[in-house]
């Protein structure tokens, strides 16, 4: 059972919708009981990085996804917003993230186009090529993946060991994925990234750390 947190942020239907076509059992809530219980836990988010970290405060989730990645152990993935939250702060504005992973959130610091190409803009949106950083059971039978994209902020680790998966954009590289012990982040969205998204959400599923 995958268990997807509902803080009031994004398209969640999309990503519930996502598993009932894998045919893998998820379910959606804000519920205190259902998130102490999970299995596995999936965090997504789409929006403001202070109004996310607002919310996951105000509804008392902070301390209790800490509680349990930490003691319990219980493997998180967390989406676009959701990998970012991961980290401790973010330059899009004040709050705080759960701290999980030693990063922040930075801006994209873009390099101008070549003559005669249109320059790259924020946010950046569209589908990206990704490379493995390190080898990691949720990227099992992924080959050349493609994934969708729309961010304007990526998640700076401080160390080098916790990078699961690395892009390029407007000529910054940028990772696109990150992972240390039972935490997992994708910056992309998995739901909207056709057969590589199914497949990574599968090996997700599967996944017994």
């Amino acid at each position: 059972m995958i268990t997807i947190i509902d803080y009031k942020m994004g398209n969640l239907g999309s990503i519930l919708n996502m598993f009932r076509r894998l045919g893998i059992e998820a379910k959606l809530t804000d519920k205190h009981e259902d998130i102490a219980k999970a299995d596995k836990l999936l965090l997504p988010g789409v929006g403001n990085f202070s109004r996310c970290a607002g919310n996951v405060a105000q509804m008392g989730l902070r301390s209790l996804l800490r509680d349990k990645v930490l003691k319990s152990g219980t493997p998180l993935l967390g989406i676009c917003m959701g990998m970012q939250l991961l980290g401790n702060d973010s330059e899009e504005g004040p709050g705080e993230g759960l701290g999980l992973i030693a990063a922040s959130s930075i801006k994209f610091r873009l390099q101008p186009g070549e003559t005669g190409q249109k320059p790259p803009t924020v946010p950046h949106m569209g589908w990206n090529h990704v490379a493995a950083a390190k080898e990691h059971p949720v990227l099992t039978g992924l080959e050349m993946p493609r994934f969708y994209f729309v961010h304007s902020y990526w998640v700076d680790c401080a160390s080098r060991q916790d990078v699961l998966l690395e892009s390029s954009y407007g000529g910054c590289r940028f990772n696109a994925g990150i992972a240390n012990g039972t935490v997992i982040g994708v910056q992309f969205h998995p739901e909207k990234s056709h057969r590589y998204g199914m497949q990574l959400l599968s090996n997700f599923a599967a996944w017994r750390p």
